[in-house]
């Protein structure tokens, strides 16, 4: 079994800074890609952010700029920076880690509980 577990969303004002993490533990044998998603009510999770296992990172627009991910390896966590939060910011954030459990495996996706973000005065 793999586990996500996500921490650190909660309420702050707009120009504020959080910074969640996303610990993996469990069955595993190799972490590939993880990133960190985003989805409010209505709308189509989306992707934030996403850092390789060699630290190329990629963003969307909306965040570029404003948001750091990062990854510790030791630590088998991701980190998602959040600096200068903005009211559209606030969504449920969700981690997602590509892990192989076994030599013999491929990598399949594995998501975090999710954590909310409010961006509110």
């Amino acid at each position: 079994q793999v586990q996500l577990v996500e921490s650190g969303g909660g309420l702050v004002q707009p120009g504020g800074s959080l910074k969640l993490s996303c610990a993996a533990s469990g069955s595993i044998f190799i972490i590939g890609d993880m990133a960190w998603y985003r989805q409010t009510a209505g709308k189509q999770r989306e992707l934030v952010a996403r850092i390789t296992n060699s630290g190329s990172t990629i963003y969307a627009d909306s965040v570029k700029g404003r948001f750091t991910i990062s990854r510790d390896g030791t630590k088998n966590t991701v980190y998602l920076q959040m600096n200068s939060l903005k009211p559209e910011d606030t969504a449920v954030y969700y981690c997602n880690v590509a892990v192989a459990q076994t030599f013999w495996s491929s990598r399949t996706p594995y998501w975090g509980q999710g954590t909310q973000v409010t961006v509110s005065s």
